[in-house]
């Protein structure tokens, strides 16, 4: 199918399968996506372990992001490292979702290969990594070399049913920096008017390979005080996307009104990006949320660690004194649950179908 899917094609996908509860995921030895990736450093012991963990308690689906400059220095091994991903993720009976390009680029740097730098202590994802990078996603120069990526990942995985859904494209125009560092003019208006482009530019090659799969772009802008998602990237994502989804760390009237508000759209829909415990973007109310609108859930973070993403952001971590409070994650290197309650409820809620 060359053409956005309709309404009732996007609901007899989301019918074909129960309703999911998920991660979005990095091992515990990745700082980024190049790390998890890039052959030197692809770990699948520790991702067979960590998965293993995942469905003990309930997990049923995943989330993650692939590196387009792994892909440009070595496609081959790219393609493979993924096909045995899926293949231990399909073990695990978890379902994937893989997101293809990325502009939450917080390290500050453009992405490089080989060793990457160690987390800054006490930041949250401090060595972030873009997906080309912002500096290709504002060089249409550049774009027959992502156009060729998006081609070739889609179309080699079209069929293949350990694929949940295809992510074009996380946060696009996301300019947050966490920390000082790389070309200030890399972070000006300019992402945001490329990556629009770029976003639908990718909607369209993907969606010439036919994928047996939906296609989406998470809508992710929420200002205090204004409708949410009403930024012109969101409302052309949310236009395109064949199944709906989106990001949201609020509290529970917050996120319940963002659900009221999406399911006038008819389309079956998912929150890719949750969870943030300092704000109220709690599990114990949250999920039994998503349960019971059938809202697909991918909550940040599984496992604590080199991403610090159990720390808050930098400008929460200015106004909360509590160190023993997690931010994202679930889990602690050894498997353990940082929440027993939130365990429990996560099995219990996915064992109920």
């Amino acid at each position: 199918m060359t053409e956005k899917w309709t309404c009732d094609q996007a609901r007899a996908w989301s019918q074909r399968h129960p309703w999911g509860c998920g991660f979005n995921y990095l091992p515990r030895t990745a700082v980024n996506w190049t790390e998890m990736w890039q052959a030197s450093t692809f770990d699948l012991a520790t991702i067979d372990q960590e998965l293993g963990w995942a469905r003990e308690y309930g997990y049923n689906q995943l989330r993650t992001n692939l590196p387009h400059i792994v892909w440009l220095d070595d496609r081959a091994g790219l393609m493979d490292r993924i096909d045995r991903f899926l293949g231990v993720a399909a073990r695990h009976g978890i379902r994937v979702m893989l997101t293809l390009l990325d502009d939450c680029a917080f390290s500050g740097d453009e992405p490089f290969l080989g060793k990457q730098k160690s987390p800054l202590p006490g930041l949250h994802n401090s060595q972030a990594a873009g997906s080309p990078g912002r500096a290709r996603v504002i060089d249409p120069g550049c774009w027959p070399d992502i156009e060729r990526y998006v081609n070739d990942i889609v179309s080699h995985f079209a069929d293949d049913a350990r694929v949940l859904l295809w992510d074009l494209y996380n946060e696009p125009g996301n300019r947050g920096i966490f920390r000082p560092g790389g070309d200030s003019a890399l972070f000006d208006a300019r992402l945001e008017i490329y990556a629009l482009t770029l976003m639908v530019s990718a909607f369209g090659w993907a969606r010439a390979q036919n994928p047996s799969q939906p296609l989406t772009v998470g809508a992710w802008h929420i200002a205090p005080g204004s409708a949410p998602f009403d930024h012109p990237v969101d409302r052309v994502a949310l236009h395109l996307s064949d199944v709906l989804s989106y990001h949201a760390y609020v509290d529970t009237p917050a996120q319940l009104a963002i659900l009221t508000t999406l399911a006038a759209f008819n389309r079956p829909l998912l929150c890719t990006e949750w969870l943030a415990r300092h704000v109220g973007c709690v599990m114990t109310e949250q999920l039994p949320l998503f349960k019971a609108l059938r809202v697909g859930a991918f909550h940040w973070g599984l496992v604590q660690g080199k991403t610090q993403t159990w720390l808050p952001w930098p400008d929460i971590a200015m106004r909360h004194s509590d160190e023993a409070l997690w931010f994202h994650d679930v889990l602690t290197p050894h498997g353990q649950p940082y929440s027993q309650q939130e365990m429990d409820m996560v099995r219990r809620l996915c064992v109920a179908g």
